[in-house]
């Protein structure tokens, strides 16, 4: 973590209102990035982003000052991660999946197909590169979230990578077969 993150909470004792102010300023967009990566939905990830937020507040007791930043991001991407599974479960009971949202409909190609190849991969993947892509975290803040290894973010990071570069590539005018890397 940075020194500012340890500065953050440093000054009280506990995590305390004032410092949850602060840590809201420091990553409320950041976070709000990576969960609107995981739920293309700016709505979803807005009230996400804010859950995230109360859930942190909820257990303040048990906070650490040196991984709260970390813990923060995994609160935000386990939620958005139940709030995807419980739109795909209504979409199925509803039939909402017939119609798309309404904000797809001005999503370029491009776009509809960064998404359909993120959403594509498998979900220990997808945690990593969202997280590692729009986050700005480094491999070892992202494995204090998601409780994994830096060298297990670091594959796992280089997998999704891959295959998105296999699945975007002629997208992007990318050799795919003869591995640019």
């Amino acid at each position: 973590m940075t020194s500012s993150s340890t500065q953050l909470t440093a000054a009280s004792p506990a995590f305390d209102r004032r410092a949850l102010e602060a840590l809201y300023v420091k990553l409320e967009r950041k976070i709000y990035n990576v969960v609107y990566r995981w739920l293309w939905n700016p709505d979803d990830a807005a009230d996400v982003t804010q859950e995230a937020f109360v859930k942190l507040w909820s257990m303040r007791a048990r906070v650490r000052p040196d991984t709260v930043e970390a813990l923060a991001y995994r609160i935000a991407v386990n939620t958005a991660a139940n709030r995807r599974r419980a739109r795909r479960l209504w979409n199925v009971v509803t039939l909402d999946s017939l119609t798309s949202p309404a904000h797809d409909h001005e999503a370029t190609d491009l776009e509809r197909r960064v998404r359909a190849a993120v959403d594509a991969l498998p979900e220990r993947l997808r945690r990593v590169v969202v997280l590692a892509e729009f986050s700005g975290m480094t491999a070892k803040e992202i494995g204090a979230g998601l409780d994994l290894q830096e060298g297990t973010v670091a594959s796992r990071r280089h997998h999704a990578l891959a295959q998105l570069k296999t699945a975007l590539g002629p997208l992007m005018g990318t050799d795919t077969e003869h591995g640019d890397e």
